[in-house]
């Protein structure tokens, strides 16, 4: 399993390597360190720490994260690590800890009784008594989307991980559009064309016409030599993304080239004007 330095999670997150640090503690990451070795952060704690993070960037002051995340230290079972719980902040004010159907305020201890809305009503929810938390039968896996956005933030600097993370996303959520065009843009990358053709294929069929799925089917097609198919792809996402000026360049190429001059100048002319209000 990949490890990853202090500075590497300050890159990947995009924050300080101090405030890696800080939170790290807060969180009590790896308690058996000892105090002069360096932290080694594995993938399930950048979960956290990702976490940590949206939490403090949604108005959550330290002292109230390090004292929540110290009383989730206290409720949870014997084993059962942090990052098998999703932690939230409702209207910037109360941290909430989810468990499968279970909420709750690790600062109060009460239970909470979540309602379906995800609009702002959402932070007024009826409070039950007060309870510990269950053991659950097993560890959560990180959700799709945690999967995603890590392979996000990994994609430019462990590509390796990011193809894994992509691949986890869409294991768990096979419709997942964003994560097979990002998993088709590495393998792009990689120079794997094959298996790229096949991921932005995967995207098209859950969703149809989606713009960055047909743009990057065309530039893989063109890279293999059928530009036929190319500029059939380039239409498709310009028709479902009118604004999406490489796409007009492509076409201008690709017609330049097939003695087209019309069509090409046509192209060339509306993502000249793109670029130029962009």
């Amino acid at each position: 399993m990949s490890t990853y330095t202090t500075t590497d999670v300050a890159g990947l997150l995009g924050i300080s390597a101090a405030r890696v640090r800080r939170l790290a503690r807060s969180a009590r990451l790896h308690p058996e360190r000892p105090s002069s070795a360096p932290y080694e952060f594995e993938f399930r704690d950048l979960v956290l720490l990702r976490t940590a993070v949206a939490l403090e960037e949604s108005g959550i002051t330290a002292r109230r994260l390090l004292r929540s995340i110290r009383a989730l230290g206290s409720q949870l079972p014997s084993g059962r690590p942090l990052t098998a719980l999703r932690i939230t902040a409702h209207g910037g004010e109360e941290i909430v800890a989810m468990d499968d159907d279970l909420a709750w305020n690790p600062e109060s201890g009460q239970t909470r009784l979540p309602l379906e809305s995800d609009g702002p009503e959402a932070a007024d929810v009826t409070t039950i008594t007060r309870r510990r938390p269950r053991r659950p039968a097993a560890e959560r896996a990180p959700r799709p989307e945690d999967w995603y956005e890590l392979g996000c933030a990994l994609q430019t600097e462990d590509p390796a991980q990011a193809e894994h993370a992509f691949r986890q996303a869409l294991e768990g959520e096979p419709e997942f559009v964003d994560a097979a065009v990002n998993l088709g843009w590495l393998l792009h990358e990689r120079g794997d064309l094959d298996a790229a053709e096949r991921e932005y294929r995967r995207a098209l069929e859950s969703h149809p016409g989606h713009p960055t799925a047909a743009y990057n089917l065309g530039v893989a097609l063109e890279d293999r030599g059928r530009t036929a198919e190319a500029r059939d792809w380039y239409l498709v996402a310009i028709e479902s993304d009118p604004l999406l000026a490489d796409a007009y360049y492509n076409l201008s190429r690709l017609c330049e080239r097939s003695g087209d001059r019309a069509a090409a100048l046509r192209y060339l002319r509306s993502y000249s004007q793109l670029v130029s209000i962009g």
